[in-house]
């Protein structure tokens, strides 16, 4: 019972955090975007940068909030485990560690790559 609590709580979090940046997600017009893949009018390469900037940005505010969660959670587990406990959650947090890595550097790299690639063209 407590775990499927602790499930629905953490997945109404998450919608909560997904609907309150929906705005940014939707501020872009798609129509723009699909006639200039058509080739029926001309696509601006800025808000194309923009809605993937918003993408990147998105994804780390989301990462970030789940890895603190995660972390206080798993935190305050180990602290008030016992000594088999412990154990366990030492298991649990190199997966965590490895997920929050892969986030982090992903999307950092995602960003060190387009500041590379504009400055570039730009020259």
């Amino acid at each position: 019972m407590k775990k499927s609590i602790k499930v629905i709580s953490t997945l109404l979090l998450a919608i909560m955090l997904v609907a309150s940046i929906a705005g940014t997600v939707l501020a872009v017009d798609p129509n723009t975007v699909l006639n200039g893949l058509n080739g029926n009018g001309n696509v601006q390469t800025n808000d194309l940068t923009k809605v993937g900037n918003n993408i990147v940005t998105i994804i780390q505010v989301v990462g970030i909030v789940i890895a603190v969660i995660v972390l206080l959670v798993i935190g305050i587990k180990y602290m008030m485990g016992s000594a088999s406990e412990k154990a366990e959650y030492k298991k649990t947090m190199i997966p965590y560690i490895v997920g929050a890595v892969l986030i982090f550097a992903g999307t950092s790299l995602v960003r060190v790559i387009y500041s590379l690639s504009t400055s570039v063209s730009t020259k």
